[in-house]
C-alpha cells in the first residue's frame, strides 16, 4: 500500500511541474524598495519597468548607472526617444549629481518647449521633491561654491508648479500648501496668511478648505502676538478683527475640530485683547486730560467686552473718575 501512495504522489508532483511551466511567467518589480508590483510582458509595462530602474539610479546618486539605464531605454524603446526625452535625461543626471539649479532649469526648458510631452508630470514631481529639498532648509549653490538660502528658489518652484497644474489638482494644492506651511514656519505671517486665503477661494470645504481658513485665522492672531506684549495695544486691531471673524467662521464650519483644539478659549483670548485696546485709547485720553473721550472708551469696553479683565480694569476707572470729580466740586454745587 505504502508502494503506490508513493507513486501517485510522484505521479501528481509530477502533473504540476508540467502545468506550472506552461503557465506565462510573470515579473515582479519592487517599487520604491517597498512594494513588490506585477509587471505584465507588454511594451508599456516594460518601458515603465525600466524608466523606474533608471530613476531609483537618479535617486541614490548613481550617475554612471542613470546614464546608461536612460541610454538602453532609448536603444530598446526607439518611440521615446526624441528632443524632450533628451532634456529630460540631462535634467535628471543634474538631479543625480546634486546639482539642482542646472536640473531645474533643463526641466524648466521641457516644459516650455514641450508642454504636450508625456514626461511633464514626471517634470513637475521631480521639481516638487527640488523646492521641497530648498523649503526644508538646502541651501542653494551659486557659482559652485557660494551658500544661499534656498528659501525664496523654493517658493519660486512651488509657486510655478501649481500655476502649471492648477489649484484643483492634487499637486498643485500640494505645491500651495507647502508654500504657506514654510511661510508660517519662518514666521512670516503676513506672506502666510495670503496663500492661505488665495487656497481659500478654491478650497472653501473639504479638509484643504478646513486647513485654508484655520491657517488664515492662526496666521492673523500670531502676526498679532509677534509683536512685544506691552506694545501690541499700539498697533492696529484689524489683525485681530480677521481673526476672530475667521475662527469664528471656522467654529461655524467645523465645530468638532474647533472644540478639539480650543477655539473658544483662543476667541476669549481675542476678546481680551480687543478690549485691552480700547482700554489703552481711554487710558491715553484720561493722561492728557480729556475725561468725557476717557469715560466714552471706558463705557465702551465695558459694554462690548463684558467679562474680560480689561472690562473690569474700565469699571474701576470709571468708578474713581466719579469719585475724583465729585471730591473736586464746591460744596454748594454738591
Amino acid at each position: 500500500m505504502p508502494k503506490f501512495r508513493l507513486l501517485f504522489a510522484t505521479l501528481a508532483a509530477g502533473l504540476l511541474l508540467t502545468a506550472s511551466s506552461t503557465a506565462p511567467a510573470d515579473t515582479w518589480h519592487l517599487v520604491d524598495g517597498k512594494v513588490w508590483k506585477e509587471v505584465s510582458g507588454d511594451p508599456d509595462s516594460q518601458l515603465q519597468l525600466a524608466m523606474a530602474e533608471a530613476k531609483s539610479f537618479v535617486n541614490t546618486g548613481q550617475t554612471q548607472e542613470a546614464r546608461e539605464a536612460f541610454q538602453a531605454i532609448k536603444e530598446k524603446f526607439p518611440e521615446i526617444a526624441g528632443a524632450d526625452f533628451d532634456i529630460y535625461v540631462k535634467a535628471e543626471l543634474y538631479y543625480c549629481k546634486g546639482r539642482f539649479i542646472r536640473a531645474v532649469r533643463s526641466y524648466d526648458k521641457l516644459l516650455t518647449d514641450h508642454p504636450k510631452s508625456t514626461l511633464c508630470q514626471a517634470v513637475l514631481e521631480r521639481e516638487f521633491a527640488i523646492a521641497t529639498a530648498y523649503l526644508g532648509g538646502k541651501k542653494k549653490v551659486v557659482l559652485g561654491f557660494i551658500q544661499l538660502s534656498g528659501y525664496s528658489e523654493g517658493v519660486r518652484i512651488m509657486e510655478k508648479i501649481t500655476d502649471r497644474a492648477g489649484l484643483d489638482s492634487q499637486l498643485g494644492i500640494d505645491a500651495a500648501l507647502a508654500v504657506a506651511r514654510s511661510y508660517e514656519e519662518r514666521e512670516l505671517y503676513n506672506e502666510a496668511y495670503l496663500k492661505w486665503w488665495e487656497i481659500s477661494l478654491e478650497w472653501q470645504t473639504g479638509p484643504v478648505g478646513k486647513d485654508a481658513l484655520l491657517g488664515m485665522a492662526r496666521c492673523k492672531h500670531a502676526s498679532y502676538n509677534k509683536e512685544p506684549e506691552h506694545k501690541q495695544p499700539l498697533y492696529d486691531a484689524s489683525r485681530l478683527s480677521t481673526a476672530k471673524s475667521c475662527y469664528e467662521r471656522f467654529r461655524l464650519l467645523f465645530p468638532a475640530e474647533a472644540k478639539e483644539i480650543g477655539v473658544d478659549q483662543t476667541l476669549k483670548e481675542i476678546d481680551e485683547q480687543l478690549a485691552r485696546k480700547q482700554l489703552t485709547i481711554g487710558r491715553y485720553y484720561q493722561k492728557v486730560g480729556n475725561r468725557q473721550a476717557a469715560n466714552l472708551y471706558y463705557d465702551m469696553v465695558v459694554s462690548d467686552w463684558p467679562g474680560t479683565g480689561a472690562a473690569e480694569t474700565a469699571k474701576e476707572l470709571r468708578t474713581e473718575d466719579r469719585d475724583t470729580t465729585s471730591d473736586s466740586q464746591a460744596p454748594g454745587e454738591k
